[in-house]
């Protein structure tokens, strides 16, 4: 869940191609699944249920403007992870933004229902992940984009090997670095 108690600043963060991978396994009895059409449903519920959207109208909305039309796309890179009785409860893409001219691997809409946080699901979803960036982009270093309000999250990539970036970003995101560092610290003991 978003912690929309604290300010509100962008952080952008990078994974360096050069670390490697640590392969994090699901717990027993929960499963990967990719993206199949009609599936838009289950994301917006996921997404909307830790705050990133108002409701599942908004989270639909923006799903068909931004991922859509790229159908073939979203079968290989929108990961779900499903319960034991096979319900959707977390969600992650293994997308690509640009940086300039150049087209970089990002992560996009990371989420775990509230009730499912804390089993290391965030762990397997964000390894996979990584392991499907390299696959589908190469070796190349992964980007996101983040906020304040995900500070959670952003504990979960520091351990998954991101690091927050000072002064660089990606993809027209603003970078409020010297604004967010004492949120962040304060909040992650950093």
């Amino acid at each position: 869940m978003l912690d929309k108690s604290l300010p509100y600043f962008n952080v952008i963060m990078k994974r360096s191609s050069i670390k490697p991978i640590t392969n994090v396994e699901l717990p027993k009895g929960y499963s990967f699944s990719w993206f199949t059409e009609g599936k838009e449903e289950q994301w917006a519920k996921i997404e909307t249920s830790v705050g990133e959207f108002q409701n599942t109208e908004e989270a639909l909305k923006y799903f068909h403007s931004h991922y859509s039309p790229y159908s073939d796309e979203l079968r290989k890179r929108l990961l779900f992870v499903k319960n034991k009785g096979g319900e959707e409860i977390g969600t992650i893409t293994s997308w690509w933004d640009f940086a300039g001219q150049e087209r970089v691997p990002s992560i996009h809409w990371f989420a775990v229902i509230n009730d499912y946080q804390g089993y290391g699901l965030g762990k397997a979803l964000v390894s996979e992940c990584l392991d499907r960036l390299l696959l589908l982009e190469g070796q190349k270093d992964v980007f996101l984009h983040t906020q304040t309000w995900s500070y959670k999250a952003i504990g979960l990539y520091l351990k998954a090997g991101f690091e927050i970036i000072v002064d660089e970003s990606f993809a027209n995101y603003n970078n409020d670095y010297e604004r967010a560092m004492p949120v962040l610290k304060e909040v992650l003991n950093l």
